[in-house]
């Protein structure tokens, strides 16, 4: 069950986050009336909720996998622990969801907004520091199995975690050059500033997916592992 859990994950983060970069070239088209980009925009912004669920549910339930298999003897992961790391791991989905649907105009909305950031710069970080510790160290936390597939896993998904955080920099300006195009219409000036904040995230876009199928990989084959 868990591992059918691990792979729709993966299935519709990537999948999601392919319909959003499709969603959004609509947004870019001049040619279109604004309301017809304005759809555009909706079917982007409600196709973005499933790789926000999966990119948070992606990491407990790779932990769930790592306990219930040879490495969860080794790295002491025990009921206790990985429910906790669920319970931990269901608040940040609520807070992310609700960052999700959030009023920016209300304080709570914001300080959501806040929290939210501070978990992804946190657990960004720290995962990404102890993913290059397994990948270093010969025999991490004692493991002698070489689970140094799991730290570069760990990396790639702290690096997802990183590019996502990059491309709501990005997009900061998105919606103030939609609104001007909803409210007057398309000029050069909005063009220009639509397309400078969508384009300047593409690289962060493609980022993420080669690190979601570079985790998906090494979780497959588990490169060097002695485990059995």
């Amino acid at each position: 069950m868990a591992i059918l859990l691990h792979v729709l994950l993966f299935a519709y983060w990537l999948g999601g986050d392919l319909g959003v970069f499709y969603s959004s070239r609509y947004i870019l088209r001049e040619e279109l009336a604004p309301q017809a980009r304005a759809t555009a925009l909706k079917i982007m912004h409600g196709v973005d909720l499933a790789p926000r669920i999966c990119l948070v549910l992606f990491l407990p339930s790779g932990v769930t996998l790592m306990a219930w298999g040879p490495l969860g003897d080794e790295f002491f992961v025990n009921g206790f622990l990985l429910a906790l790391l669920w319970v931990a791991s269901l608040v940040w989905l609520a807070i992310a969801v609700y960052d999700y649907f959030r009023d920016t105009a209300t304080r709570f909305g914001q300080v959501i907004q806040r929290l939210d950031l501070v978990v992804r710069y946190g657990l960004g970080a720290s995962l990404l520091g102890i993913g290059a510790y397994t990948m270093v160290v010969s025999e991490p936390f004692g493991v002698d199995t070489n689970p140094k597939w799991l730290g570069a896993k760990l990396a790639a998904y702290a690096l997802c975690i990183l590019a996502g955080v990059l491309i709501r920099w990005k997009l900061r300006s998105f919606g103030p050059a939609f609104g001007r195009l909803m409210a007057t219409g398309s000029t050069p000036e909005v063009e220009r500033d639509l397309r400078a904040s969508l384009r300047g995230c593409e690289p962060y876009v493609f980022a993420i997916w080669g690190f979601v199928l570079l985790a998906a990989v090494l979780g497959v084959i588990k490169p060097g592992s002695t485990a059995f």
